[in-house]
């Protein structure tokens, strides 16, 4: 492994060529990051965004206050258990957002082929800017220079043949670094690495597979194809066995327009209470109604996921859908079609005793710009968003989303879903982070 110096951190390159293309760019403990830009009282301190000592949720950690175990979505008052000086802040959502698109504009400065993943990360196909710009070594360090110098704000770089791999380059980069590894030496970086960092194996699947005596990602790799899939069920036992041995032919995607829109909710090992399925389903169709209103379409196929959870089995999660004549973009009929099919899952695993997450998505989207008001022949049924219910339904909506726009979102609400537990996380926050698919 050949070492260089930048003026800010160590550039490690494993036999830097032609062929590590692909880039994924990352912010460092991004929402963190931004406070301490913002404040700079707070840098180098250890910082959680979100919760306080005495209760709420952590949003988010800065490095100082991760090395002493301090993690997202903890409660405060185990955060501060562990790190006495850590300093509780707010957030600032809309500058969340500006200058991560001011991140977003530099890496386009670079190539038109950009990924954006999330709000703090994207991959980059940087082969047609080889000869512009130089290697992608070169590359990467610019990007990391110009949104120190630009921007104020630290961010990693990783470099390979396929995402998969570029996407763990970054992460072994962090923090504020960046790791550009050549074709014929993947296999050499990835064997030691620990399989968390294979994507989509989370601390669950991590648990099965050190149970099984599998550490590292080169284990991974040599491991049955078969075996895993036994392990870990037939999709996702495959998936990571190809990931591991870095079989990865996904290209780096430009823009296009959203297939869907989802939101889910995790809240610990729950008995699936009528109370509580409601008031969660309310809150995420809040949300997802409110996306799809936004940008003036609607969806036919409604989808929910529920995670069972139980000490005996585990995790484990299934999904139940419906596909309608009509498009749906209203809350409480979205709603109501979500919780008859989070209650025939329920009824379809009876011996499953506790919940640990529920999520709604909709798809097979249209564009809905006006609603079209039915002729007073047919029965009134709120699932037709032209009937009188379903109008009505849509005109207490959309007036919602006009006061929401003008005062913030917490100026009006439904009752079940604005006194909700599930609303701690501010809204903002959770529009930030999650992704449409």
């Amino acid at each position: 492994m050949k070492a260089g110096r930048s003026n800010r951190c160590s550039i490690r390159v494993l036999d830097v060529g032609q062929g590590p293309t692909i880039l994924h760019a990352d912010l460092d403990a991004f929402y963190a990051s931004v406070e301490q830009l913002l404040d700079p009282s707070l840098r180098g301190r250890p910082i959680a965004v979100g919760g306080s000592a005495s209760g709420g949720v952590v949003l988010a950690a800065s490095y100082e206050a991760k090395r002493f175990g301090v993690q997202g979505a903890m409660p405060g008052w185990r955060a501060k258990r562990l790190c006495p000086d850590l300093v509780f802040v707010g957030g600032h959502f809309g500058e969340y957002q500006r200058l991560a698109d001011r991140v977003m504009a530099v890496l386009y400065d670079m190539t038109p082929h950009v990924e954006r993943i999330s709000i703090d990360e994207a991959f980059l196909d940087v082969a047609g800017s080889v000869h512009l710009f130089g290697p992608p070594a070169t590359i990467g360090a610019t990007i990391r220079e110009r949104v120190r110098s630009e921007i104020g704000l630290p961010i990693s770089v990783g470099a390979a043949r396929t995402k998969h791999l570029a996407k763990i380059a970054s992460q072994v980069a962090k923090p504020d670094g960046i790791v550009v590894v050549d074709p014929e030496r993947e296999r050499v970086f990835l064997e030691p690495l620990p399989v968390g960092l294979v994507w989509g194996v989370g601390p669950v699947t991590q648990e099965k597979l050190r149970q099984r005596g599998i550490h590292t990602i080169g284990q991974l790799a040599a491991s049955s194809d078969t075996a895993l899939q036994s392990l870990l069920g037939s999709s996702i036992g495959a998936k990571v066995f190809a990931l591991a041995a870095n079989d990865d032919e996904r290209k780096v995607e430009g823009v296009r327009r959203a297939g869907s829109v989802g939101a889910q909710s995790a809240f610990g090992r729950r008995d699936p209470s009528p109370d509580l399925v409601r008031q969660v389903l309310g809150h995420l169709a809040d949300r997802v109604a409110g996306r799809l209103r936004a940008k003036q379409r609607a969806g036919r196929t409604v989808t929910v996921r529920v995670r069972f959870s139980s000490r005996e089995r585990g995790m484990r999660a299934v999904t139940r859908s419906r596909t309608g004549k009509e498009a749906v973009s209203t809350t409480l009929t979205l709603t109501e079609i979500a919780e008859e099919l989070v209650y025939a899952a329920l009824g379809d695993h009876p011996d499953e005793a506790t919940i640990s997450l529920l999520a709604i998505s909709v798809s097979n989207l249209v564009d809905q710009p006006v609603l079209q008001l039915e002729l007073p022949v047919l029965p009134d049924e709120a699932a037709r968003p032209g009937s009188p219910t379903g109008s009505a339904r849509w005109a207490v909506d959309t007036s919602m989303d006009a006061v929401r726009r003008k005062f913030g979102r917490a100026a009006v609400g439904y009752a079940s879903t604005a006194l909700s537990e599930h609303a701690t996380v501010p809204e903002e926050f959770r529009e930030l982070a999650e992704r449409e698919l």
